[in-house]
């Protein structure tokens, strides 16, 4: 079951439509079908909120300490509510996907993405849920910092769209436990 989802991107306006700000706007349109907003929390470094999904509470977090410090406002959030990272589930964009993809999977590594890799370390564990948004690649490696930081093409952007369409869909799935089923789902 999951009870903390964490959305990762970089706060600011400059970054707002950015792919690498893939876990905010997914997050954004959880909490707007939910009927809910974020609010920022001082003490968590980061903008909260809470919902209902399939019955159970849902708190949402979006850090506002920028990617590679993502860490410290999830763990502080985690620990003061006491949610094991068994329950957590972080959703962030990855370049190794498609527009169009999208991936649920427990575990894992960082994949050289700096804001799992922070998690990673201030949770000092690695056994959480990733929700992984393709967003491509730009087949530079050079390229890669000013790519994430750009908003994607009106097509693209659509396939990304369809993505959280669909992921919204499997939440109330994902957060009672039924995550090998809405796997299957999102993944075909």
């Amino acid at each position: 079951m999951i009870s903390l989802i964490v959305g990762l991107g970089n706060p600011g306006d400059e970054y707002k439509k950015t792919r690498h700000n893939a876990g905010f706007l997914l997050l954004d349109d959880v909490a707007k079908n939910l009927g809910t907003s974020f609010a920022y929390d001082e003490k968590f470094k980061a903008e909260v909120a809470k919902g209902v999904i399939a019955d159970k509470p849902i708190h949402m977090v979006k850090p506002q300490m920028y990617m590679n410090k993502s860490g410290f406002p999830i763990s502080a959030y985690a620990n003061y509510f006491n949610i094991p990272a068994e329950e957590l589930l972080v959703v962030h964009d990855d370049l190794d996907l498609e527009p169009g993809v999208v991936r649920l999977k427990k575990g894992g590594g960082h994949g050289g993405h700096n804001g799992l890799r922070d998690a990673i370390s201030h949770l000092a564990k690695k056994d959480f849920y990733r929700l992984r948004i393709g967003i491509g690649h730009p087949g530079d490696k050079n390229k890669v910092s000013a790519f994430v930081l750009k908003a994607p093409s009106k097509s693209d952007q659509e396939k990304i769209e369809a993505v959280f369409y669909n992921v919204i869909n499997e939440l109330a799935a994902i957060c009672s436990g039924e995550i090998q089923e809405a796997m299957k789902r999102l993944h075909t």
